[in-house]
C-alpha cells in the first residue's frame, strides 16, 4: 500500500469538517423515510452515515436504542447490557483505590 502523500503533515484546510455544522444537523434534521440515502446503515465495521448526509441524525440513535428494547423486551431479556459481576472487571481496575 502505498504512503498517503499527507501522511505526517497537517490536514488541508478543504478536508477539514465543520464540527458545529455536523453537530448542528445531527439534532436538526428528520430523516425522510422515503428516502433510502437517509435509513439506517451499517458496514462491515460499523455505521455508514453522516449527519451533514442526513444518514445519521438524534433520530437514527432513538430508533436503533428503541429497536434494541424492543428485541431484547420480545427475548424476554432485562437488566443490563454489559456484565458488571466484580468477576468480569479486570483485577487491576478492582484492585485500585477508588
Amino acid at each position: 500500500m502505498a504512503i498517503s502523500p499527507l501522511a505526517g503533515k497537517p490536514a488541508p484546510r478543504d478536508m477539514l469538517v465543520d464540527l458545529s455544522r455536523l453537530e448542528r444537523e445531527y439534532y436538526a434534521h428528520t430523516p425522510d423515510l422515503d428516502n433510502a440515502a437517509e435509513r439506517v446503515s451499517f458496514g462491515t465495521s460499523g455505521h455508514r452515515g453522516s449527519s451533514l448526509r442526513g444518514s445519521f441524525t438524534e433520530a437514527h440513535i432513538l430508533a436503533i436504542t428503541q429497536a434494541i428494547c424492543d428485541y431484547r423486551r420480545g427475548q424476554g431479556i432485562d437488566g443490563a447490557t454489559a456484565s458488571t459481576s466484580p468477576s468480569s472487571i479486570p483485577r487491576s481496575i478492582r484492585s485500585s483505590p477508588s
